[in-house]
């Protein structure tokens, strides 16, 4: 994952046409996109998970800590850097609060 750093208040969702879909065949999420499509992890899944296009990714990284009992800031990178990494593919659209 190269994409640009993001700050903690870019706001994330899915851009119209991509959604999460449960694949029941392969038995694992995936990210839905035009022709195209990304089998996601257990991390990735919770992330796109807390996409709801009104929590940053301050907020995502805080309730996924939280719940996960991770340490903050490593969780914050991680999210920042799947979500920019799909912003350069187009499956999430990056706003501001």
């Amino acid at each position: 994952m190269t994409g640009p750093v993001l700050s903690a208040e870019i706001v994330p969702r899915l851009p119209r046409g991509v959604r999460l879909h449960d694949d029941r065949v392969r038995g694992c999420p995936v990210l839905l996109g035009p022709e195209r499509a990304v089998m996601l992890d257990p991390v990735g899944a919770a992330i796109l998970g807390e996409l709801d296009g009104a929590r940053s990714l301050g907020e995502i990284a805080a309730r996924l800590a939280e719940r996960y009992a991770a340490p903050a800031e490593e969780i914050g990178a991680d999210v920042a850097a799947f979500v920019a990494d799909l912003a350069e593919r187009r499956l999430v659209e990056l706003g501001n609060a």
